[in-house]
């Protein structure tokens, strides 16, 4: 079975190493399982909840399609898109919002912190607080859910919104399903195994620090970047402690074991500061060059780019476009014109069908005829002593019950568990008699 994944990449700043560690390498690493079908997109709509500055949206959208594009993603393997790309998503979007409790938004970690701020500084709860903010799960919840997502890898604080997602759609398809799973329900996905690289100084690498190591900057930048690495003040030949150093933590993520145990023996033995963040910054550079190299050469071609996305964004809508129909006409959004359609045709079926008519002998008891789509009939019960027990016997012959048909006559009897039900009317010769019998069984057959 092959499993679908579906990941987010926010479009606000330009990545840095520790974006490239954490998310970056192991998303295009796992794009390239044989079982998995990979869906990536730039959500773009999702920065404008935090962002209101058009020119920095537009080039942030640029650089991080280009990294993934450079850092190696196949875009023949995965669906690689802009989520402003496909209309379908906030179309659905809408369809979720009529369908989600306010109380389940209310308790969505954003939305709560930004309350809480308010609160603490005396301003009223909901100051400052858009509805893109409010309903930012619902969106989340409509880009899983319209590709039918089998597992969406996120950070510990965005579980909630995946749980969000199924909670929704499972609400969708209760109302509108009628037994079928229109939407597939997701599975949060915490890969254990993600580095966090250092900054800088030691604390996460975080743009909000100011203590990233660009990742596609010049190579004279990266090597400054490693440059303000900072040390403890143990001199050449002194040991260091590589369990303690931060960058031996960021030579780690990029080594090969090898490597690693190599650069920690001579720690130990006293490498000075200055060599260690030379040799960190080979290593570094062996594994970016050639990807700057290319990210570069597509920062220069936004055009390619731009062709890029769209072939993306049409090999997703060959998915989303079909479904969003369904989906359409789940809630009632039907075209008038397929609607007299169907009801044309619910009109010849019923015209052609067999159908059962219930009456009452002069003496009182109950019974029923069984007509053709031209009106002949094709059995009369035998007298029933209520109508009750005459309809339970019509539905009984309508349910599928094996029917027991024995000659009788001229014509022939029919039989459920012993008890005769019915009969049929006489017939010239024994083979009318059969074609009598194909007619009842047909007329008894389920409907499609």
């Amino acid at each position: 079975m092959t499993t679908r994944i579906l990941t987010g990449i926010t479009t606000t700043g330009t990545p840095h190493l520790g974006n490239y560690a954490g998310a970056i390498r192991p998303a295009i690493v796992a794009s390239r399982a044989t079982d998995v079908d990979s869906f990536y997109f730039l959500a773009d709509y999702h920065a404008l909840i935090k962002c209101d500055d058009p020119l920095r949206i537009q080039r942030s959208r640029l650089e991080i399609a280009a990294t993934w594009l450079a850092c190696g993603l196949d875009v023949n393997k995965a669906t690689f898109y802009r989520q402003s790309d496909i209309p379908e998503i906030p179309e659905l979007c809408w369809l979720l919002t009529c369908v989600a409790g306010k109380g389940l938004l209310n308790r969505a970690h954003a939305y709560k912190a930004s309350v809480d701020k308010n609160v603490e500084a005396g301003e009223d709860p909901d100051a400052g607080v858009t509805m893109g903010l409010f309903s930012y799960p619902v969106l989340m919840a409509a880009d899983i859910l319209m590709f039918n997502a089998h597992k969406v890898p996120v950070g510990r604080d965005q579980i909630q919104h995946v749980e969000m997602a199924r909670d929704i759609g499972q609400r969708f398809n209760h109302l509108f399903g009628q037994g079928r799973e229109l939407f597939t329900l997701p599975e949060a996905v915490i890969e254990a195994e993600v580095a966090t690289l250092p900054g800088l100084d030691g604390r996460k690498m975080s743009k909000s620090y100011d203590n990233t190591i660009p990742l596609f900057g010049s190579a004279k930048q990266l090597k400054d970047a490693v440059a303000r690495i900072v040390t403890d003040s143990r001199l050449p030949g002194e040991a260091k402690d590589p369990d303690n150093s931060h960058l031996f933590t960021l030579y780690q993520a990029f080594a090969t074991p090898v490597q690693q145990a190599e650069f920690r023996a001579e720690l130990l033995a006293g490498l000075a500061w200055g060599e260690a963040k030379s040799r960190l910054y080979q290593l570094l550079e062996s594994e970016l060059g050639e990807a700057r190299e290319r990210y570069h050469a597509l920062i220069e071609r936004p055009a390619d780019l731009e062709d890029i996305l769209l072939a993306g964004a049409a090999r997703a809508r060959k998915i989303a476009t079909p479904f969003l129909g369904e989906l359409r006409e789940a809630v009632g959004l039907r075209s008038f014109r397929s609607q007299a359609q169907s009801q044309e045709t619910g009109k010849k079926k019923a015209a052609k069908s067999a159908r059962f008519v219930s009456f009452r002998d002069e003496d009182g008891s109950f019974r029923f005829r069984l007509l053709d789509a031209a009106g002949e009939q094709l059995l009369l019960s035998r007298s029933f002593a209520d109508g009750k027990a005459a309809g339970q016997a019509s539905k009984r012959l309508q349910s599928g019950e094996t029917l027991d048909v024995r000659d009788q006559g001229e014509g022939f009897g029919v039989w459920l568990e012993g008890e005769l039900i019915g009969e049929s009317p006489a017939f010239a010769d024994a083979a009318a008699r059969e074609v009598g019998v194909a007619r009842l069984r047909e007329a008894l057959a389920p409907q499609d």
